[in-house]
């Protein structure tokens, strides 16, 4: 049984990708009480994490007077409330501006300025209100993410419900055939320093990885993480776990952020390989992910823990898609199961895929040092990493041509109506 769903998406996040802000200064004017605790609400979102936002009433008029005293941040966050001509307002508030600001308007469905006028007078992005918190942490991402591409790269985290149900495997595949299929340049980073296995499932055995950079004195830049990467394709490289024991690794909450932030200004797509541990910095790194698979095999411990994890993520990430699961080795030989619809009701959505029990092509790809794929090309389990991949990645489901039910038929009339018109042809 290969199975995979497009219910896990929710309706109200759609598969888009929102990159997160540097370290900025924003400062907000609202005119409503809903457009304050809109801009308030998106202050907490993770992708706004590093910006020091500050939220005020008064709107445009109270804008002019602040910064008539003050320098400006490096955003200014606009809501215009309709009773007075908005472009007489913006030329008030460039008179006080610093250049190199820049400037969101919240519009009202009464403004009558062309937008074209709006950017002649510096406004870098127009949103008509009322805004949702997601409107906002669009708007003031995409201020940064399309015109400098500070940081671009997209963060795919996977974690096992429990130990052993192959999360680190997924991850691997899925990270290779996003590389390989997409043609994405892509990272994976094992997280499991003491215990990981993405050298061996690559067969790479690299002196230097994670670790190196994570000890480091420095912060971690461009050049350090070129160096410390292995390649395993021309798309594909890792940053290996040392897997040794010679020291405990014990990291704060936010050990790993330089890496994450370095990594993303240059690699389009970022596989994180999380060990199956609850603590400050895996949790972080779950949170601030851009997509969040969690793995689980069909018993009722996977069972309670995704429910968990579930519940856990998408209450600290509420403007974001909810996390995804899947249900792994479905189908183990003379194993009680629970079955995928029960599954699936208690975590209240659909897996994002089921994939079946198939020891003999696991354990060769493990012991190889391949991939699923490697393996075997046709399995339908690799088909299943290509659509897996399609959707993590942002590109959507791959979708078959449907079969025609007349298709043999068809194609055995073609052969011998060519069969029976050779003869004619010679003879010409």
């Amino acid at each position: 049984m290969t199975e995979i769903h497009d219910e896990a998406d929710d309706p109200q996040h759609p598969d888009e990708h929102i990159a997160p802000v540097p370290r900025i200064s924003v400062q907000a004017f609202c005119e409503t009480e809903q457009t304050l605790a809109s801009i308030t609400a998106a202050g907490q979102d993770r992708r706004l994490a590093k910006a020091h936002l500050t939220v005020r009433s008064g709107g445009l008029a109270a804008a002019i007077d602040v910064y008539d005293t003050m320098p400006t941040p490096n955003v200014i966050v606009i809501e215009s409330d309709g009773t007075r001509d908005i472009l007489e307002g913006l030329d008030d508030l460039a008179g006080v501006c610093d250049p190199g600001t820049r400037v969101v308007v919240i519009g009202n469905p009464n403004d009558t300025a062309p937008y074209r006028e709006l950017v002649r007078r510096g406004v870098n992005d127009y949103v008509i209100g009322p805004v949702q918190t997601i409107d906002v942490v669009r708007s003031i991402c995409s201020l940064f993410s399309a015109s400098e591409a500070i940081i671009t790269g997209r963060i795919i985290a996977v974690v096992g419900a429990k130990g052993g149900v192959g999360a680190s495997t997924i991850a691997h595949n899925l990270a290779w055939t996003i590389a390989r299929d997409l043609a994405l340049d892509s990272v994976v980073i094992d997280l499991d320093l003491a215990f990981g296995t993405a050298g061996l499932d690559y067969n790479q055995d690299p002196a230097q990885g994670i670790a190196n950079a994570v000890l480091s004195q420095d912060r971690p830049d461009t050049a350090l993480m070129e160096r410390l990467l292995a390649k395993c394709t021309e798309r594909l490289s890792l940053l290996a776990a040392p897997a040794t024991l010679d020291r405990v690794y014990d990291f704060g909450a936010e050990a790993f952020d330089a890496i994450f932030d370095t990594l993303r200004m240059t690699t389009p797509c970022i596989v994180l390989d999380v060990p199956h541990q609850w603590s400050a910095w895996t949790k972080r790194a779950l949170v601030n992910a851009d997509d969040i698979v969690i793995v689980a095999e069909p018993d009722l411990a996977n069972l309670r823990n995704t429910k968990n994890m579930l519940t856990v993520l998408k209450a600290a990430r509420p403007n974001d898609r909810p996390p995804l699961y899947c249900i792994n080795q479905v189908g183990m030989h003379k194993r009680a199961e629970i079955d995928v619809k029960s599954f699936a009701k208690t975590m209240e959505g659909q897996p994002l895929a089921v994939i079946p029990f198939d020891s003999k092509l696991f354990s060769t790809a493990a012991n190889n040092g391949q991939m699923i794929a490697e393996v075997s090309k046709s399995h339908r389990t690799t088909e299943l990493f290509q659509t897996m991949a399609n959707r993590l990645a942002g590109r959507g489901e791959v979708k078959k041509p449907k079969r025609s039910l007349l298709g043999p038929l068809l194609k055995k009339l073609k052969g011998k109506s060519g069969r029976a018109s050779a003869p004619h042809r010679k003879a010409s």
